[in-house]
């Protein structure tokens, strides 16, 4: 079962390359961090600006360094569906433990497209699927109702990582899904609200930063100490807003560089954070001890 902490990695790029170095000095860190996963090329790994071909390298770079003492969880998704199915075989090829598989974007597919695209995909593939519904990037969610229908007819779509930002749509999930279905938040400070209604864990961004605190916080939610938990989301509520002032990856990148983990570089249409934001959010990694570079 996929509960826990795992973490959306971002991709380093150094000179318009992805830095293999750096990336695999991060998924070290994640792992001495104690989170359960790591997810390659995801929203966070800026999987929209690699090439068919730097995709699966870095899916098997994080195989090869995570080297089973973690799990790896894939992004696959894409709007076409044969392309999806294409990425999710590669992924399985290579020895992932599961597949991230986002809502079709741009195309706004039906209920019945949604459908018929991830159950397409899991007919496809032995890999375990986890579905990613963020309706502000992709302009679908993928419904409650739908969810259910595809966990009942398809075995191997077994959980959901919801980031649509409402406490009230995990109730509902929570509702309809078979008690072994997942639910992982998509959203650090949404985390323990999620939890708190049936969620089993988390796809962090902070904890390419923070692994152990996040990993810390999501353990001590699951076992429901709750004034622990909310203790270091306290301390970590003004860096999750930094991060994304500038949206994802931006913030994270840039607090990676200014750690010395690894170049803020991103690919157009991706920028850099501004100067003020940059002085605001190296403010804040100053104030929790963690800015080193």
């Amino acid at each position: 079962m996929f509960r826990g902490t795992y973490t959306a990695l971002v991709t380093p790029f150094r000179d318009d390359c992805v830095d293999e170095l750096a990336f695999r000095a991060l998924i070290d860190a994640q792992i001495a961090g104690g989170v359960d996963g790591i997810v390659p090329v995801g929203t966070t790994g800026e999987s929209a600006t690699l090439t068919h071909e730097e995709h699966n390298r870095v899916i098997a770079v994080a195989i090869e360094q995570a080297a089973g003492r973690c799990r790896v969880i894939a992004g696959t998704g894409s709007n076409s569906t044969a392309e999806a199915i294409e990425t999710t075989r590669a992924a399985e090829k290579l020895g992932a433990d599961a597949a991230l598989v986002v809502a079709p974007y741009y195309n706004k597919p039906s209920p019945e497209g949604l459908y018929r695209h991830f159950q397409a995909i899991a007919k496809a593939t032995e890999l375990p699927i986890i579905l990613y519904s963020i309706p502000g990037r992709c302009g679908v969610d993928i419904g409650v109702e739908t969810t259910a229908r595809l966990a009942a007819d398809c075995k191997n779509i077994v959980a959901i990582k919801e980031a649509g930002g409402s406490v009230d749509r995990v109730s509902a999930l929570r509702a309809a899904l078979p008690e072994e279905f997942v639910i992982l938040s998509g959203d650090d400070p949404l985390t323990l609200p999620f939890i708190s209604v049936g969620a089993e864990g988390l796809i962090s961004v902070a904890s390419n930063l923070v692994p152990k605190e996040i990993s810390e916080m999501v353990r001590l939610a699951l076992a429901e100490k709750t004034g622990a938990a909310r203790a270091i989301h306290a301390r970590l509520y003004r860096l999750f807003k930094a991060l994304f002032v500038e949206g994802n990856p931006a913030g994270i990148k840039e607090a990676l560089a200014l750690t010395g983990a690894m170049s803020p570089d991103m690919r157009l249409p991706l920028v850099r954070m501004s100067e003020a934001n940059r002085a605001m959010l190296a403010g804040v990694l100053a104030e929790l001890d963690l800015a080193t570079a």
